[in-house]
């Protein structure tokens, strides 16, 4: 079984940065493609597929409209959880932590970056509503292309960046007859500690 892949640094970021920057080579589609996991009061669970856009020692951040519905339960249960699957490398990785909100200077610089149309789908979008016809979204996108016209496209105050602040790293390496090995990365105030777990 392969043993090289703990961290030399008992660093999980770090490990992390290796393996997303080999993902980003062999994944053809979205390797920053990751499922996260929330919750609202009743303890339902909730999963989507979103986007990293960043991640480092401040979390794991991606963005979305606060109204939404992970942005309601978010904004009530801070706590989250993210699952990265590279196909291509048999490889996952498991993160658990605690959400905070990126600073309206982060959230403004990363929506700048965005496609023009990206930023009027953001206005135009209310995201998890009802919608009754595809032709409302078609209206609301009119409404704000015209809106915003020969001007840049403000952020709205609903679209945030939010990170998850890592307690926990999985790391998953597929192994023949479905042994596994995992090593998961758990946080304390003295820092990282690593433990292997069964399969």
């Amino acid at each position: 079984m392969a043993r090289q892949f703990i961290s030399k640094n008992n660093d999980p970021i770090e490990l992390f940065s290796n393996w997303f920057s080999e993902a980003r080579k062999s994944e053809t589609i979205n390797p920053e493609a990751m499922a996260l996991a929330t919750s609202g009061l009743d303890g339902k669970p909730s999963v989507r597929m979103v986007l990293l856009k960043s991640f480092g020692e401040d979390g794991f951040i991606f963005y979305t409209n606060s109204n939404s519905k992970k942005g309601k339960q978010l904004s009530k249960t801070p706590y989250a959880s993210l699952c990265f699957y590279w196909k291509s490398l048999l490889r996952q990785v498991r993160v658990e932590g605690v959400i905070s909100k990126v600073s309206n200077r982060d959230a403004d610089i990363y929506f700048a970056s965005r496609s023009r149309e990206s930023q009027l789908g953001a206005w135009a979008s209310k995201q998890s509503s009802k919608l009754s016809a595809q032709s409302d979204l078609d209206k609301r996108i009119i409404k704000f292309t015209q809106k915003y016209e020969g001007v840049e496209v403000p952020r709205p105050d609903f679209w945030e960046g939010y990170s998850v602040l890592p307690e926990k790293i999985e790391f998953w390496l597929q192994q023949d007859s479905r042994l596994h090995e995992r090593i998961e990365y758990t946080k304390s105030e003295k820092g990282w500690a690593h433990q292997r777990l069964y399969p």
